[in-house]
């Protein structure tokens, strides 16, 4: 039987301490996931999960996500695979927001530019204006190898 989540509590004690895990989706059925790699803490990525994907990385422990740009349920490492295990699952204190720490296998890279972080840029400004500069350029693996050409 698949695993579901009872609807949020409108009880803010509860929520806060209660031992139910009732996640709270927003308006088009996410719920935010930050994702760090279990042994050093680093910052991997941020992703979006549907019910069915949070459902699945609990029942699984290998991290799905929902794709908002491919509008579909997304295995991480599908692809690539750089597969996330996933080591602990947290959430906020009003249950909007999931934190999984993860093991990464394949490349050791989240992101799909190859890189180790999608956080590989860092935001300043020059001339006046914002602007970004790449912080880390080591790719773990070549794209182009792993997704194809286009």
């Amino acid at each position: 039987m698949p695993l579901t989540f009872a609807p949020p509590s409108n009880d803010k004690a509860e929520l806060e301490t209660g031992s139910a895990f009732t996640p709270r989706f927003d308006e088009k059925g996410l719920v935010t996931a930050v994702v760090t790699d279990a042994h050093d803490g680093a910052l991997l990525m941020v992703a979006h999960m549907n019910a069915e994907a949070l459902a699945l990385t609990i029942e699984t422990g290998i991290a799905h996500y929902y794709s908002r740009s491919r509008n579909r349920l997304w295995k991480k490492g599908e692809s690539s695979g750089n597969v996330q295990t996933v080591r602990e699952i947290r959430t906020d204190c009003d249950q909007d927001a999931v934190w999984l720490k993860v093991s990464v296998a394949g490349h050791d890279a989240t992101c799909h530019t190859g890189r180790r972080s999608c956080f590989y840029r860092t935001v300043g400004i020059e001339g006046g204006k914002a602007a970004v500069s790449i912080d880390d350029d080591h790719r773990n693996f070549d794209p182009a190898d792993i997704y194809g050409q286009g």
